[in-house]
């Protein structure tokens, strides 16, 4: 083994010093009642590696080329660090009132460690590693307030969830390995490319069957319908922080990993996981459109959304350009994180102030007590309904844009690709509705007990000062979806 190669993981160098540095503040100050510090430090290691993976990094290989990064690589993973940055700063108040702030951020870092390892993986037990890593960490966030019932429930029913996806997954990387001989993406690509190009339709079976396994086991990962249930129990049973963690980073990177595997791996197999993807995400949108309709619980509300998004993300994945594709999933991505952690934020600081509430009835006349929360809150739900002006009426134009970039309309693929964009078009609307039930709740609904007025502390504040502006500007600031585009 060439030990230098592990120099060539910048990112994943800086997250492990991150990692070993929280671990001996965390273990130096233990008896320390009060540490002020602990946030602001962590928060700017965070922010410098935002820095670092927006750095010009060159692409580069390791431990042969089972670690192997692009520049559309390193600009996802400075994506999800800038989402875990605002993570980290919204989270103080909770973290240290839980008393194990330190064991939280250790958590977090080693679960975003997991998914860069993910992203960046040249060869599937690489990939498969990655994805263990991120699992494991989240399963024991999602059970941080085990004192409380339904985190426990929540940590258990992920943690089954998991194990039964990852499975299933295995098991469909064993018919990749007996069809193709290999666990290398390219190699795979090359032996799948010859077999599909043979006559023999006998030595399909396998890699098809292995496709199919291997995306259901990562359709779990991402909650993508029919692969969603127990999703909204966990984020019920989740603490709020976490659960805006979960619906935002870990579905961030397994979306990404999955185009990217769908494209340089089975890229051969594209006509079998176009029609696939086609039904999971007609089914993610409308299933989970319907099913937020009837939610009265904030948690569950968002966590349908979530899996709403989930399709519109998979959406720019059944185009047929690579770099149209990745481009609208990483700036999807990106908006999808600045308004989905704002509402997280919001409904944080609700529950500290409201006994650990999240009833949507609860918002009701929310903004005759707290005005500038609601109105936060608004912009929030119109970016993530695609209302014009902010930035999730651009996101949602440029995958719809990149679900039919290169297809043929004559052709009967092609125009399934057209179909199923016009159905997510269609769901917009559903989506406007629910989304505006919140804001109905806060502007127009009478409560004879609203919720008190309150002060947020700072860091929510800055939180939330992040997320808003990224919602006014990134949609209107061209140079940031052309950087993404060069990028890719």
């Amino acid at each position: 083994m060439n030990y230098t190669d592990f120099l060539k993981m910048i990112p994943e160098a800086v997250l492990t010093a991150i990692l070993i540095i929280t671990f001996v503040a965390d273990f130096a100050s233990a008896k320390t009642p009060q540490r002020k510090w602990m946030n602001p430090l962590v928060s700017a290691m965070f922010f410098a590696l935002t820095v670092v993976c927006l750095l010009p990094l060159k692409p580069v290989s390791a431990f042969g080329d089972m670690y192997v990064t692009s520049t559309a690589v390193n600009v996802m993973k400075a994506i999800l660090a800038l989402g875990s940055t605002i993570v980290v700063i919204q989270s103080r108040a909770w973290a240290e009132k839980s008393g194990k702030e330190g064991e939280f951020y250790m958590l977090l870092t080693s679960t975003l460690l997991g998914m860069f390892v993910m992203m960046s993986a040249g060869n599937f037990l690489m990939f498969f590693l990655g994805l263990e890593m991120a699992s494991v960490p989240l399963a024991t966030m999602v059970a941080f307030d085990i004192k409380r019932n339904d985190s426990a429930e929540g940590a258990a029913k992920f943690i089954l969830t998991a194990t039964f996806s990852s499975g299933v997954m295995l098991y469909g990387i064993s018919f990749i390995y007996g069809a193709c001989g290999t666990l290398y993406f390219n190699d795979v690509c090359k032996a799948v490319f010859g077999i599909f190009g043979q006559t023999d339709t006998s030595k399909m079976l396998l890699p098809v069957m292995g496709l199919v396994f291997f995306f259901s086991g990562l359709g779990f990962k991402i909650s993508l319908v029919p692969f969603h249930f127990w999703t909204a129990d966990t984020y019920q049973g989740a603490p709020t922080t976490v659960t805006g963690y979960l619906s935002v980073i870990s579905k961030g990177a397994a979306a990404f990993t999955l185009l990217s595997i769908l494209f340089h791996v089975f890229l051969p197999m594209s006509q079998y996981w176009h029609v696939l993807l086609m039904i999971v995400v007609v089914l993610s949108i409308t299933v989970a459109n319907l099913f937020a309709i009837r939610q009265g619980e904030l948690k569950r509300f968002m966590a349908f959304s979530s899996i709403s998004q989930a399709g519109y993300i998979m959406l720019a994945a059944i185009g047929n350009s690579w770099e149209t594709s990745v481009t609208a999933l990483s700036y999807y991505v990106l908006i999808y994180v600045v308004a989905n952690m704002a509402v997280f934020s919001i409904i944080a600081v609700v529950e500290q102030n409201n006994g650990g509430k999240t009833n949507i009835d609860d918002y009701n006349g929310f903004y005759k007590t707290n005005p500038k929360l609601s109105f936060l809150m608004t912009l929030a739900m119109f970016s993530l309904g695609g209302i014009p002006p902010f930035a999730g009426m651009f996101s949602k134009f440029f995958v719809f844009m990149a679900g039919v970039e290169g297809s043929d309309i004559h052709t009967t693929l092609g125009a399934w690709g057209y179909a199923v964009v016009f159905i997510a078009l269609l769901n917009t609307v559903v989506s406007l509705y629910y989304y505006l039930k919140i804001v109905k709740a806060m502007y127009i609904k009478h409560s004879d007990n609203p919720l008190p007025t309150f002060q947020s502390d700072g860091n929510t504040k800055f939180a939330l000062a992040l997320c808003t502006t990224g919602i006014l500007l990134f949609g209107i600031c061209s140079c940031i979806y052309n950087w993404i585009a060069t990028a890719a």
